[in-house]
């Protein structure tokens, strides 16, 4: 997915794979809009989250102003994740920053404490912005949510990605399945 985001951000009007009909959001939408008094917490380590007063970051903060390149997953620690889609992004990073991305981040419907260990397990912590979305409200939002409980995960989140310039979507993949990997 990383190698597709960074065409898409190459070149903004090449025609845009078709998304999946559930998504809320599509490309031109505006993704704070469309997750309206949402927040997410970033990675960080129990002693951290205690010391911020579990404190939440607002989508605003996150996306008005900037080109961010988000991408979400079904879990820290899955297999395709771990293995395939986290680093195609780890290792794509400089050719998003030499195009002007702020930020990559990954946002999973997980705390923020196994966000942390899991990107630092990857080493992955340094190069993209992990988010937890600890009750799913962000995808769920996006309708982007998944009951992955066949497989013990619960709710979860489809695997999709966006470059978001300003709040405004200008690409948007999501993928057909969880065990997908494109």
């Amino acid at each position: 997915m990383a190698s597709a985001i960074s065409k898409r951000v190459r070149s903004f009007s090449s025609v845009l794979r078709p998304i999946r009909g559930f998504a809320s959001v599509s490309v031109g939408d505006d993704i704070v809009a469309a997750a309206p008094n949402v927040s997410l917490q970033k990675a960080c380590t129990w002693d951290e989250g205690v010391s911020s007063k579990f404190s939440t970051t607002p989508l605003s903060d996150i996306f008005k102003g900037k080109k961010v390149v988000i991408f979400g997953l079904p879990g820290a620690y899955t297999g395709v994740c771990s293995v395939q889609h986290v680093p195609s992004y780890k290792n794509n990073i400089e050719k998003f920053k030499a195009k002007g991305i702020d930020s990559v981040i990954c946002v999973a419907v997980n705390d923020p404490y196994t966000l942390n260990g899991w990107a630092e397990k990857l080493q992955a912590k340094d190069a993209i912005e992990f988010y937890g979305d600890f009750d799913g409200k962000f995808h769920k939002s996006l309708d982007l949510g998944v009951d992955l409980s066949a497989a013990l995960l619960g709710p979860r989140s489809h695997r999709w990605s966006a470059y978001v310039e300003d709040g405004k979507i200008k690409a948007f993949n999501v993928e057909n399945a969880p065990s997908e990997f494109k």
